[in-house]
């Protein structure tokens, strides 16, 4: 029988999961969720907040909230909280490898000249693409429930997605989510529309496992490694630690996630001739077609910039490299976040970030989910389909991921 986490003041709490459970339920995610960041968002609230009850949706949005405004992967970020909520650290160790090898493995296997893989015009991948948009509506659904339960917040998301779709870069969606959270914290002060105090619902106190000194110390080490890496590179060369530094500061750097870090990523490892500009293209392209973090490129391009066996040692570097600081940034941010989030004012900040949250999920369910997948009436038939059996029927997402991928080939031959 699954816990859930209850709320508390004070005292240490148990941890309510082990870590192998949260890498068996973070690997099926890893093997399923295809549709990149935001479809991710929907897969977790599925499995996380919908089904398991691993925490509250109020937490999940809060996480999601915090995890816009960091940098690095925010689908990645929001599971390592996760996982550190259920299990401490292991667990969230646990839901980032579950979540990251097996996109990463097929990537790196992609390197060793696997260009036998379907194309971007393959059936399987468009019922695939067509899934994603079922999982994004049923997310804006269910998030629009709980985050904008009053016309203010509605507006709010509506204008949201409205400026996201105007202004569709990850610097915007970041003043979206800022502009949002400030407006209605103004207007909780002056009393527009009967706004004159904050929300009054006290969110859950969700544990978090981790000191403030370890918080602490997680805030000095991507500091110092974010000034001394290219001090030791300059110092003692080496292609190993240039890779390191590379991936390591782009990932500690990159803001919007998802398909922001591929033009940054270009520019550190094509023209130093770490790997040509195909090889590159050649890997966004098989990175599309898995599942997981787009991050995952990077063990692609590891891979692909040494010969066998070597490659599997570049893989892993690179890797680990540009996922560090989301460990890093996760682990010195949640004690803080918990301690805000309790407070009056900041429960009215994060009520308007969460509004907008929703509007950038209505925008994206827009575009890029909904118009790179649905292009005739049997494409929309199937997102219909996919959508009523995730909804209302109830079936497991991984389930309805095979069935969409299976009908997208069918669709394919007619």
């Amino acid at each position: 029988m699954e816990t859930k986490i209850e709320s508390t003041s004070a005292g240490p709490q148990p941890h309510p999961g082990s870590a192998l459970e949260v890498l068996h339920v973070s690997a099926r995610l890893g093997v399923t969720s295809f549709g990149g960041p935001i479809a991710h968002l929907g897969y977790f609230h599925a499995e996380y907040v919908a089904r398991r009850q691993w925490l509250d949706a109020q937490t999940y949005a809060d996480l999601v909230a915090l995890c816009q405004f960091l940098p690095g992967p925010a689908s990645s970020q929001v599971g390592i909280a996760v996982g550190i909520f259920r299990a401490g650290l292991l667990g969230g160790l646990a839901a980032w490898l579950g979540f990251t090898l097996p996109s990463a493995l097929v990537l790196v296997a992609f390197a060793y000249g696997l260009q036998t893989m379907g194309g971007a015009d393959a059936g399987w991948l468009h019922g695939l693409k067509v899934v994603a948009v079922a999982v994004v509506a049923q997310a804006v659904w269910g998030m629009a429930q709980n985050l904008t339960p009053d016309r203010q917040r509605v507006t709010l998301a509506v204008l949201a997605a409205m400026a996201t779709l105007a202004w569709p870069t990850s610097l915007g969606q970041v003043l979206i989510i800022v502009a949002a959270g400030l407006l209605y914290h103004r207007l909780t002060l002056t009393g527009f529309q009967g706004l004159a105090t904050p929300p009054q619902q006290t969110p859950v106190q969700t544990h978090v496992p981790i000191s403030r000194r370890l918080a602490i110390s997680a805030w000095v080490l991507l500091v110092g490694l974010l000034v001394g890496l290219p001090l030791l590179r300059h110092l003692a060369p080496s292609q190993f630690l240039a890779v390191f530094d590379s991936f390591f500061r782009v990932g500690s750097l990159v803001f919007g996630g998802g398909h922001v870090v591929l033009p940054l990523i270009q520019a550190e490892v094509v023209p130093p001739g770490w790997i040509t500009n195909e090889q590159f293209i050649a890997g966004y392209g098989a990175a599309q077609a898995v599942p997981g973090p787009l991050f995952t490129f990077a063990a692609y391009l590891g891979a692909a910039m040494h010969p066998w066996p070597n490659g599997w040692v570049g893989a892993a570097l690179a890797l680990s490299a540009i996922f560090l600081p989301s460990f890093l940034l996760i682990v010195g941010a949640l004690p803080l976040w918990n301690r805000l989030r309790a407070q009056a004012n900041f429960q009215a900040l994060l009520s308007g970030i969460n509004a907008a949250v929703v509007g950038l999920l209505l925008a994206a369910l827009y575009h890029p989910v909904w118009t790179s997948a649905i292009h005739a009436p049997g494409d929309f038939a199937l997102g219909l389909l996919d959508f009523l059996l995730l909804a209302f029927w109830k079936w497991p997402p991984w389930l309805v991921v095979v069935w969409s991928a299976l009908a997208g080939t069918v669709l394919a031959l007619l």
